[in-house]
């Protein structure tokens, strides 16, 4: 088979990789801690309604909260215990948010009930059960997006999926855990997407890896050697910053360029991460819903970075000291990658299924942001930036406030926040945050549009009933009017039909009466000439 023709995105940028301080280790298990904070809302949708009550002892694997909507996914029990607590706490969230969580003591048991049947001969399985059982079980993509992965599997109607893709790039400096989990778990990877070619109905299956993880990609193709499958297709692309999202793997595995209004199912493609994929195998062929996540933990202010299978709703405090504890001078804690992540307040938040990396960095590694100068107009925001935009255009109008135009003519929403353009600006400008600023203006103004649309329609809705109302009202009240004109017209007839038929009553009974007093006269005569003759 020939070699697979690569093709190059436009930008990009060759960050210091700093992948060996956490992928030398396998992934270690972490020790239950004596309490778990699991919130309500851990992907994208609607938040999950809690279906268990404060004082309820649940069991591993049962189901904690139900998935309210289309759009929403289930939360399970990582272990037995108690619900001490549902309430708001804070959780991973750039503005610092606390949201509904669920406190779960764990008795040191780890009691288990069997959430799904076992479907081990899953190519018997009709694709819609199968799809249902994903749903069910919680999973999301946890390459960071947290879609519903069900979802993502219902495709797009009237367009057949022809190729799953497994992203295994992890581009993003520091993180190692994906690494990791194709090293290690080579085979449920490749089993996962076996399971998501049958449900699409797709006839093969390209995994994308960077190339700086040589192991990982050994180990993939040893799998797919063991499973025989000629479908698979494990591609080494060159490392480079964001080559991970899903889009721009596409275009290099391919050559085809999507944009943001065209989803990636309307190609044809659908997309996974590798461990959402590993996550698919263990829902459908083992039972196990999604309560746990291989996370990892780096950065120079830790002191012993790795990989840990966690539970959801573990604090990140008891991961880190997990892990060793921190350094004498840290100072910064980020959840997520240096380029796409955002620093934490406060280690008390919880592990989730959005969580592949807490990034703890030393000092030196976290220097106080130099403050901003003027625009320079050298153009590296726009030379580096992946989707080929004007970063410095688009300061600009956020700027100005000219969302309209940030939108419209420089397509903001184009912007897949890589930070790139902040990465290698020279003057410092913080341009994703901007960025970042418009977009959340530009979706509340267009909540408020449409409340105010759905009141205007609501307002007109009801003067046209109301004015309905008043004139059926007036109708009925026209016809009742016409109806007593009518009678009252028509009673002076009556009445005059009512007394001349009185009056002929009359006159026929008087006629009838003389007409009788005549016969009876005539008897008399008659009879009195009789007796005069005899």
């Amino acid at each position: 088979m020939s070699e697979r023709i690569l093709y190059r995105f436009p930008g990009g940028f060759h960050p210091e990789q700093h992948k060996n301080e956490s992928n030398a280790k396998p992934i270690r298990r972490a020790a239950m801690p004596a309490q778990l904070v699991i919130p309500l809302k851990q992907h994208i949708g609607a938040t999950a309604e809690a279906v268990v009550n404060v004082g309820e002892r649940v069991l591993r694997n049962q189901r904690l909260a139900k998935a309210d909507g289309y759009v929403s996914a289930p939360i399970h029990a990582p272990t037995s215990g108690l619900v001490r607590a549902i309430e708001e706490h804070d959780v991973p969230h750039p503005s610092g948010l606390r949201a509904a969580c669920i406190v779960l003591e764990p008795d040191g048991l780890d009691e288990a009930l069997q959430a799904f049947e076992p479907w081990p001969d899953f190519g018997e399985i009709a694709p819609l059960l199968l799809r249902e059982r994903v749903r069910e079980a919680g999973i999301v993509g946890l390459g960071g997006a947290v879609f519903p992965s069900a979802v993502k599997l219902a495709g797009t109607p009237g367009t057949a999926i022809h190729t799953v893709l497994l992203n295994g790039a992890e581009c993003e400096p520091y993180i190692s855990c994906d690494d990791r989990v194709m090293r290690e778990r080579a085979e449920e990877v490749l089993r996962g997407g076996q399971i998501l070619m049958h449900v699409v109905g797709a006839g093969k299956c390209l995994v994308g890896v960077e190339d700086n993880k040589p192991e990982a990609i050994a180990a993939l193709r040893a799998a797919a050697l063991k499973l025989a499958d000629p479908r698979f297709e494990i591609v080494a692309i060159p490392t480079i910053y964001p080559s991970g999202a899903e889009k721009l793997l596409i275009h290099v595995l391919t050559g085809q360029k999507i944009s943001r209004e065209t989803r990636v199912t309307e190609r044809g493609f659908l997309g996974n991460n590798v461990a959402t994929a590993a996550a698919i195998y263990r829902a459908v062929v083992l039972g196990e819903p999604l309560t746990r996540r291989v996370v990892t933990l780096t950065g120079s202010g830790l002191n012993a970075p790795g990989n840990w299978d966690a539970p959801l709703g573990m604090l990140a405090s008891d991961l880190i000291a997990q892990a060793g504890g921190y350094q004498p001078d840290v100072a910064r804690l980020v959840f997520g990658g240096p380029m796409g992540g955002f620093a934490l307040a406060s280690d008390e938040v919880p592990l989730t299924k959005a969580a592949n990396c807490f990034l703890v960095l030393a000092a030196p590694d976290a220097p106080v942001e130099p403050l901003p100068m003027p625009c320079i107009r050298c153009g590296k925001c726009a030379e580096g930036c992946p989707v080929e935009l004007q970063p410095q255009q688009m300061l600009w109008d956020a700027r100005a406030g000219d969302f309209e135009r940030a939108e419209k003519q420089d397509s903001l929403f184009e912007c897949i926040e890589c930070g790139i353009c902040s990465a290698v600006c020279p003057s410092h400008i913080p341009l994703v945050q901007y960025f970042r600023y418009a977009k959340t203006e530009i979706w509340q103004r267009e909540r408020e549009h449409e409340k105010s649309s759905v009141a205007r329609d609501r307002f007109e809705f009801r003067n046209t009933r109301i004015e309905r109302d008043k004139q059926e009202r007036e109708a009925m009240l026209a016809q009742k009017r016409a109806q007593l004109a009518a009678q009252k017209a028509a009673e002076p007839v009556a009445a005059e039909a009512a007394v001349d038929d009185k009056q002929r009553a009359i006159l026929d009974a008087m006629a009838r009466a003389k007409a009788r007093k005549e016969a009876l006269q005539a008897e008399k005569t008659a009879a009195s000439e009789d007796a005069a003759h005899e």
